[in-house]
């Protein structure tokens, strides 16, 4: 029998710190070459604004062998459907069977929370108190959970320019995360926030780059696509870059591809994929004056690891 597993199981069973660790184990094999990663087979349907992914992965130590199939459909909104859903299948390596079927929105929510956990864990300040997170859906949620889970934050700070999404993000997860969190402009968020989070659907810059501050970290993960960007050329600029898998960024981050397109830094300015930082290969943070940036557009590994977890 195939082991299906439904999202309301899924919220009982996983932890973000159990997550965090699991991640963080399969970027250490991916480092290690013990993993098998396939760059992911995409359709763009323009017309419907939608777009689909499928990201097989294989994590040779952990033995978790999987497939999600992915979409983003910019105009569920206005149908009061989730911007991303998400199917995981779970394979026997030995044998190819199935092992189970599962809910992979929530998957992928608690896996990129998880990925900019383990990111921050290396890159931000250890003194961090403060969040900012751009955009207030499924997305901000883990990862304003990943980073009190990694870091002692006291206040954060949520900006969407849905406004009444922005309210209702700040009031239900104060409640869960017991901290006060506010609504803010743009401006302030910036100006304020130790750790920077950008999770929405936005084709352009969110905040102006020049208003971050130093020591500040960020995890840029809203956007996967070559001709879209969430932050400017002004941060990239002052940052040290951190990304998932250079190869994929080089491919589908348009926050870097634009930037290098136009000359304002090199490809050689991306200072580490993630597995460098976690195998000890390449330091982290190395000052606490220093602007650190994490962009990832998401990889099968990440959900290899959470639904071997979750199985």
């Amino acid at each position: 029998m195939v082991l299906v597993l439904s999202r309301s199981v899924l919220e009982k069973i996983l932890s973000m710190k159990d997550v965090i660790d699991a991640v963080e184990a399969a970027f250490k094999e991916l480092e290690k070459g013990t993993a098998i990663l396939p760059q992911r087979a995409t359709i763009t349907l323009t017309e419907k604004a939608g777009w689909i992914g499928v990201m097989p992965a294989y994590l040779g130590e952990m033995g978790s062998l999987s497939t999600k199939i992915v979409t983003v459909f910019d105009r569920n909104r206005e149908k009061n459907l989730p911007t991303i859903m998400a199917t995981v299948i779970l394979n026997d390596p030995e044998t190819g069977s199935p092992l189970a079927i599962m809910e992979g929105t929530f998957i992928t929510a608690m896996r990129t929370g998880a990925v900019c956990g383990v990111a921050t864990k290396y890159l931000a300040r250890e003194d961090s108190k403060t969040v900012g997170i751009f955009g207030a859906g499924v997305q901000a949620r883990t990862q304003l959970l990943a980073a009190c889970t990694v870091r002692e934050i006291e206040r954060a700070f949520v900006y969407d320019k849905i406004i009444n999404r922005a309210e209702k993000f700040a009031s239900e997860m104060s409640k869960i995360l017991n901290i006060p969190i506010e609504v803010r402009e743009p401006e302030s968020l910036v100006k304020e926030s130790d750790i920077i989070v950008t999770a929405t659907t936005a084709k352009t810059p969110v905040f102006d780059g020049s208003l971050v501050k130093e020591g500040t970290h960020l995890n840029v993960i809203g956007s996967f696509k070559p001709n879209v960007r969430e932050v400017d050329e002004k941060v990239i600029k002052r940052a040290k870059i951190v990304v998932d898998q250079k190869s994929a960024a080089l491919e589908e981050a348009g926050d870097l591809i634009i930037p290098i397109k136009k000359g304002i830094i090199k490809e050689d300015d991306i200072y580490a994929e993630l597995g460098e930082l976690v195998t000890g290969k390449k330091p982290g943070r190395t000052s606490d004056s220093e602007i650190t940036l994490f962009k990832s557009v998401g990889l099968g590994i990440q959900d290899c690891a959470a639904a071997w977890l979750a199985y």
